[in-house]
C-alpha cells in the first residue's frame, strides 16, 4: 500500500469536507492583526506556541511542515516571515494560496513527504514549523534527521505530536458508548493493529492511516539526529471531542535547536 498516496487523498477529501481548525483558513482580521504584532499560533489543538519559542521572525526563512490549511502558514508570513509551506495535500497548499491571494502574502509552495526534504539545500531555512502530523507517516527518524539538515546552525524546530499512550484506546469504541479498555499495543499501527475488516473499512472510508511513535522516537529521535531540546509543553483536545481529555494530555510540543 503506498501510504503517501492514501494519505494524500484522505487529507484533500478532509480538507473539502471537513471543518476542523487543521482545514479552516483564517479570516482577514486575523492576518490584520498579524501584520500589526498580536498574532498565535499552534502547534497542538489549543495552547498557542510561547513567542519566545520563535525569536524575531522578521525576514525569517521558514519551512512550514505538513502545516498546510492556511491557518498558521499565512499568519506567520503576516508576522514578517519568508515562508515556505510544504505539504503532502494539494488541496490545504491551496488554502494557504487563496488566504496568500486574498491578503497580499508572498508564500512559496512545494508539495511532498515530510520525511524527503531533498529538493532543498542543506542549511536553507532558520526555523521549522511542525504542529501534529508525523502520526501519519510510519517512521519518523527520516523526518528528523531532514529538519536538522535543512536548518541553518542555531535554528529552531517547533515540533507538535500525540501523546502515544492514546493509541492504546480504540476510540471510535469509546465514542459510540462502550468502555473505555486498553485494546492495542504500542507502537499502534493502522496497518498492523487492525484486523484486516477493520483495515479495509477505514481505507474503504477515505481515511487517513495513523501510526503511533515511541517518545524514545519523538523525542530521543530528535535528540539522536543532534538536536538540543530547549522547551516542553503538553496539550489537551476539546472534550466534546476527545473522550480520553479528562484523563490524559492528548499532545506535546518540544523546541529543539541545532546546535552552532
Amino acid at each position: 500500500m503506498d501510504i503517501l498516496a492514501h494519505n494524500r487523498k484522505a487529507w484533500d477529501r478532509q480538507s473539502r469536507h471537513e471543518t476542523s481548525p487543521w482545514v479552516k483558513p483564517v479570516s482577514a482580521n486575523v492576518i490584520h492583526a498579524a501584520r500589526e504584532g498580536k498574532w498565535s499560533v499552534i502547534l497542538t489543538p489549543n495552547k498557542p506556541v510561547p513567542k519566545s519559542w520563535f525569536g524575531d521572525l522578521a525576514d525569517t526563512e521558514v519551512l512550514a511542515l505538513a502545516s498546510g490549511g492556511g491557518q498558521q502558514v499565512p499568519i506567520l508570513a503576516a508576522a514578517g516571515a519568508r515562508v515556505t509551506s510544504f505539504d503532502n495535500s494539494p488541496v490545504q497548499l491551496e488554502k494557504d494560496r487563496q488566504v496568500a491571494a486574498r491578503e497580499d502574502l508572498e508564500i512559496r509552495y512545494e508539495p511532498g513527504d515530510m520525511a524527503d526534504l531533498s529538493r532543498f539545500d542543506d542549511s536553507s531555512f532558520d526555523l521549522i514549523f511542525h504542529p501534529v502530523s508525523n502520526l501519519f507517516v510510519q517512521d519518523i527518524e527520516p523526518v528528523w534527521q531532514e529538519c536538522i539538515r535543512v536548518l541553518r546552525p542555531g535554528g529552531r524546530l517547533l515540533a507538535g505530536f500525540m501523546n502515544p499512550c492514546i493509541f492504546l484506546f480504540d476510540l471510535d469504541s469509546i465514542e459510540a458508548g462502550n468502555a473505555m479498555e486498553v485494546a492495542f499495543k504500542l507502537p499502534y499501527s493502522d496497518i498492523g493493529s487492525l484486523s484486516e475488516t477493520e483495515l479495509k473499512a477505514r481505507i474503504s472510508a477515505g481515511e487517513a492511516m495513523e501510526f503511533s511513535h515511541t517518545l524514545t522516537d519523538q523525542i530521543g529521535g530528535q535528540l539522536a539526529a543532534g538536536f538540543c531540546l530547549a522547551g516542553f509543553y503538553e496539550d489537551t483536545w476539546s472534550n466534546a471531542d476527545f473522550p480520553l481529555n479528562t484523563y490524559m494530555n492528548s499532545s506535546i510540543a518540544t523546541l529543539a535547536i541545532k546546535p552552532t
